[in-house]
């Protein structure tokens, strides 16, 4: 009773109605399963061959509950995006977050060949999209950018240094590599490696730390700690 009180005030202070919160709730639902019903269909279909009468059927709604939240099928294509870039973030910092240096590339390179091989035809579709609007791939840009800053901010740390320029330069390029070279095996499936192989992703690992220096930085780091034990010892003595 104390609670329904207090919702109702809160509600009134905020000028919304019972009845609007109840309704905007309720778009908000219908909104999020057309993107997961958009999602799921994409399974076995491209992007392109998805009909709004189809695509509003499979998620029990009419095609008028679709129009009233998406104008069209390029503006819920945006809305997928930008839950694709809310928990690509999500995932990387929880990686970021959880595994340590030894096996940190392996992960980061083996979640995102899975990831972008369970949703090739969402990524297909976007980077078909993004041909004819380049300013569409500005998220994603924006995503691959924050992946390397993060990146590099465990480098240093293995380093136990600033990077140089050209360091930087090399793990940057790393990722443009890694990215390029994932996007163009969905668009154009040149192989002979696929990414549902696994020596793709064992290829991609050995590639990006020979690109990026990830095992000359750390030795560098471990023979300077070698070294100063080494003289430690020898003072000692």
């Amino acid at each position: 009773m104390k609670k329904n009180m207090r919702r109702s005030a809160q509600s009134a202070a905020l000028g919304i109605s019972p009845e609007l919160r109840i309704r905007q709730k309720r778009g908000q639902v219908t909104y999020d399963a057309l993107i997961d019903t958009a999602f799921a269909l994409l399974d076995d279909k491209e992007f392109d061959d998805i009909s709004i009468a189809d695509l509003a059927q499979e998620a029990g709604y009419s095609v008028g509950a679709f129009y009233a939240r998406f104008r069209s099928k390029d503006e819920l294509f945006d809305a997928m995006v930008q839950q694709h870039v809310q928990n690509r973030r999500k995932v990387r910092e929880r990686q970021f977050e959880q595994t340590n240096d030894a096996t940190l590339l392996h992960a980061l390179l083996d979640e995102t060949v899975h990831y972008y091989w369970g949703r090739r035809r969402f990524w297909r579709a976007a980077l078909i999209r993004s041909i004819r609007e380049p300013e569409f791939w500005a998220p994603m840009r924006k995503l691959s950018h924050e992946f390397a800053d993060a990146l590099l901010g465990r480098y240093r740390a293995r380093a136990g240094r600033a990077l140089t320029k050209a360091e930087e330069a090399n793990v940057r390029f790393a990722v443009q590599l890694a990215f390029g070279l994932i996007n163009n095996t969905i668009l154009n499936r040149p192989g002979p490696f696929f990414l549902d192989q696994g020596l793709f992703i064992e290829n991609l690992v050995r590639a990006f730390k020979l690109v990026s220096g990830y095992d000359e930085i750390g030795a560098a780091r471990g023979a300077k700690k070698t070294g100063t034990r080494s003289r430690t010892k020898r003072s000692r003595g």
